[in-house]
């Protein structure tokens, strides 16, 4: 039987100017909100206190921008970085031009800028990318350019994955006893 293994890509396979669709698009509710708000020690007032935001030029509570680009990112894995990626080097030029409210459907999308490899680290290149996220009528909530080090597909040794078939360990056997 054929299998494919869900990964992300390769540096030989990111190819600059090129579009990534990240989908499904992901609908941000208060609960969202105010779990990644309190989780991250964010006391604003602007993300947690519904009365106080009444009053602000919004008129109501907003999402936390950490959430939202955490989750414009994140959306990217699994066709970009999932087991290829050595570390995330670091974000430049990020923003958030419209505020996402409760309620509002985020979609992500991200383009190759570029790429390069790396100087220092034989089998591993830097790329560039560059996330953007919208709500359900298109209008872009936050941008932000991202630099990942990837590994060249020759270079990485993948492990067995120890979730296959064929080396796994009969539950029992060899276990101390009482513990299975």
């Amino acid at each position: 039987m054929r299998e494919i293994e869900q990964r992300g890509l390769y540096y030989e396979e990111f190819e600059p100017d090129t579009r990534y669709l990240h989908r499904p698009g992901r609908t941000v509710t208060e609960a969202d909100n105010v779990l990644f708000t309190t989780l991250t020690m964010n006391t604003q007032a602007l993300h947690l206190d519904a009365a106080w935001s009444a009053r602000q030029p919004f008129g109501e509570r907003l999402v936390n921008s950490m959430f939202t680009l955490a989750t414009i990112v994140g959306a990217s894995v699994t066709q970009l970085t999932q087991g290829t990626i050595v570390a995330n080097l670091g974000f430049s030029e990020v923003a958030f031009p419209h505020p996402l409210h409760h309620g509002d459907t985020l979609y992500s999308e991200t383009v190759v800028l570029g790429k390069r490899l790396s100087a220092s680290r034989p089998g591993q290149g830097i790329v560039t990318l560059e996330h953007t996220g919208r709500n359900q009528d298109g209008v872009v909530v936050a941008t932000a350019t991202r630099q990942v080090m990837v590994w060249c597909r020759d270079a990485h040794a993948v492990p067995d994955d120890p979730g296959a078939d064929g080396d796994a360990l009969d539950p029992g056997a060899d276990a101390p006893d009482g513990i299975l």
